[in-house]
């Protein structure tokens, strides 16, 4: 099983071949170890040894092989859902391949992340990718990551002709344009996507022309000539190391096999078409030229039989490879969270919520050059809630970045970036917006981690404003964070005031997992308190107990704790002495706290200000039924809005939104004091 990648064959005479033969030897034994990778896999997938799917690059192999020839080992490739190719040229061990293929614990992803999530970061593989298009946005972000920390390494971002037609495609190619970074953008044009032609799913066929759009190269090359592709690549890369941006390559191919090993379609492609391809086949191509460099077939032969015996290797070596364990599967999710010292003294210190936030990216990024924040507007005029105003001034336009108005890949771009050692934050507007970013969030941040078997860090932040209560309407008021705790892998924090405000969020930045930072929006303007000057980091779950009482626990989060304390104080005057607990974290939740408290008082309320139908208060009336139903005296009563987006009229929002009064009503009613 080989691990070094570009290994020189030697001739039958012993004396190396002249270096061009050498390369083409080189070429020609690695296109044979993709092909025969591909061709065992689909033969152990229908003897029922692989399971699941697999998609086959045979017919590909000289775009990976011409690719990788031109890339430094430090340079790094981002793939796709068809990239056993690109991971093998670029040096990855075709035993950790075939193993993770047999969903083996010695695999890349110890079994966990299969075909479409290989990765071999120690290579600089970042990953294949069973969603298309989203490599686009990753590998946008290691050469933006590669740019921030004065390296010349370069990404090339390989791809399907199908994904050209996704947002996330122009939205990259623009991004990395603007910044001119060092990514090369390589388009395997293999004539279809699933079943569809290109001629029927995009207007000008021709992809390369699409660079000029952007004011790039671009140019279509012979995809099934090895060397082409390595010039072509390599005059890329030569570009982009000299600060000069990105490049699209369509290299013009085509897939000898179906769109996966489980698809079984009727046939869609011309039988003529196919025959003409397989006479274009890229392993023949080398062959003949080597042929003509007077290589003999003997020799020709005995590389064929060295690729045979690899893969041959791999698979007796996967075949007797352990299966995972469930041991590994928590580990895998998520990376552990650093110490923190002991929550400090408030002391006497007055900022408002917005200053707390400004201050905390502001010292993270002053202890640690990683940090970065890219996001819409918030370095010239410092967001638009203010949230970053100086900070660009403070750290250089570099590490502050206004972007475009394209929330897809800034977050996709934060994953690459992540990947490749930098710690971003990211701010969304209006987290209505996430809504653009919930691929990069949900099925690239919080899964990557887990696909590659626990090997990966994934650390950085998405942050911004939600809620009600200004009169911004259906599509700027909306409260989303039950979407973003449902989701393994994701760290959810909702501060209520400015000191946790602040010490939650350097604890997110601080952390090698992905966070979703929730601020609400009246908080923004409403909520001042005692916050520390020095740096701190406050313990990622655990809740805060904001009131201590006998009678009843309010679990409150964000702007409800307010409310909820507020409601206290009036039930007290009524005899009812309410205990009101803050969570801080949503994801992972301090569920001992809550239940303590109410095995403590035997009631429980829950106030949050998104909808009550399957919202964050059904979550914690869930825990408690199942941890304190013994201690339960009434049932748990749900406070939040109703069903309905949130009008714009003023009165009509006031009447939506949970308040002081109806959480007390709630009290009053599970203390049967209606």
């Amino acid at each position: 099983m080989r691990t070094a990648r570009r290994e020189r064959t030697v001739s039958p005479a012993g004396v190396s071949p002249a270096p061009e033969t050498a390369a083409l030897e080189t070429y020609f034994l690695d296109m044979l170890r993709i092909r025969r990778f591909e061709e065992r896999a689909a033969e152990l997938f229908k003897s029922g040894v692989i399971k699941g799917t697999a998609h086959s690059c045979v017919g590909q192999e000289a775009i990976a092989v011409g690719a990788c020839a031109a890339l430094r080992d430090d340079d790094y490739v981002v793939s796709h859902h068809r990239g056993h190719g690109h991971c093998i040229a670029k040096g990855a061990d075709t035993g950790k391949m075939m193993a993770e293929l047999f969903g083996r614990v010695t695999g890349y992803g110890h079994g966990l992340g299969g075909s479409m999530h290989i990765a071999a970061l120690e290579h600089g593989i970042l990953g294949a990718n069973g969603i298309v298009g989203a490599g686009l946005g990753i590998g946008t972000g290691s050469a933006l990551s590669a740019r921030i920390r004065d390296s010349d390494q370069v990404t090339v971002v390989f791809f399907g002709d199908g994904a050209s037609n996704e947002g996330i495609f122009h939205e990259s190619l623009n991004l990395a344009a603007l910044w001119k970074l060092p990514v090369i953008f390589v388009c395997e044009n293999n004539g279809y996507g699933l079943s569809l032609g290109v001629e029927s799913a995009s207007a000008e066929p021709r992809l390369s022309l699409r660079a000029a759009a952007y004011g790039m190269p671009g140019e279509t090359i012979d995809g099934n000539d090895a060397t082409i592709v390595r010039d072509a690549v390599e005059q890329a890369a030569e570009r982009a190391r000299a600060g000069q941006g990105p490049s699209l390559i369509e290299a013009m191919t085509y897939r000898f096999g179906d769109h996966s090993m489980r698809t079984n379609l009727p046939r869609y492609r011309p039988e003529a078409e196919e025959e003409a391809w397989r006479q274009r086949d890229p392993i023949l191509k080398v062959a003949e030229q080597l042929r003509q460099r007077q290589v003999a077939q003997d020799h020709l032969d005995a590389v064929a039989a060295r690729a045979d015996a690899e893969i041959e290797q791999a698979i007796a070596a996967a075949g007797e490879a352990p299966e995972p364990t469930m041991e590994i599967l928590h580990p895998a999710v998520m990376a552990p969270s650093p110490d923190t010292s002991p929550e400090p003294d408030a002391g006497s210190r007055q900022l408002g919520y917005v200053e707390a936030v400004r201050e905390a990216m502001h010292q993270e990024m002053a202890r640690d050059d990683s940090v970065i924040l890219l996001g819409e507007d918030v370095g010239r005029i410092g967001g638009l809630f203010h949230c970053s105003v100086g900070l660009q001034e403070a750290f250089g336009a570099e590490r502050v970045r206004d972007t475009p108005i394209s929330e897809n890949v800034m977050a996709n771009a934060a994953v690459g970036a992540a990947l490749t050692g930098m710690r971003p934050i990211v701010e969304v507007q209006f987290f209505d917006f996430i809504t653009h970013m919930m691929d990069a969030i949900v099925n690239q941040a919080a899964k990557l981690r887990f696909m590659l078997g626990g090997e990966a860090r994934i650390p950085l932040v998405i942050r911004g404003p939600q809620g009600g209560g200004i009169r911004l309407g259906a599509q700027h008021s909306q409260s989303l964070e039950t979407w973003f705790a449902h989701i393994p892998g994701l760290v959810v924090l909702a501060p209520s005031n400015p000191y946790d405000a602040k010490g939650l969020l350097a604890a997110a930045i601080r952390n090698d997992n992905p966070v979703v930072f929730i601020e609400h929006k009246l908080l923004y303007q409403q909520s001042r308190g005692a916050v520390p000057e020095a740096p701190y980091a406050l313990p990622i779950g655990k809740a805060a107990v904001r009131r201590q009482g006998k009678d009843v626990t309010i679990v409150a989060t964000m702007a409800m704790v307010d409310a909820a304390l507020s409601a206290a104080r009036e039930l007290a005057r009524d005899g009812i002495e309410a205990e009101v607990i803050d969570p801080r974290s949503l994801r992972p939740l301090d569920g001992e706290t809550i239940l303590a408290s109410v095995r403590k008082t035997n009631r429980c309320v829950v106030a949050h200000e998104g909808w009550t139908t399957y919202g964050f208060g059904a979550e914690i009336s869930a825990l408690v039924m199942e941890g304190a139903f013994d201690w339960l005296d009434a049932p748990v009563a749900r406070v939040g809005m109703a069903d309905l987006p949130m009008p714009y009229n003023a009165g009509l929002e006031r009447e939506l939104i949970p308040n002081a009064a109806r959480i007390a009503q709630a009290v009053r009613s599970v203390c049967y004091r209606s």
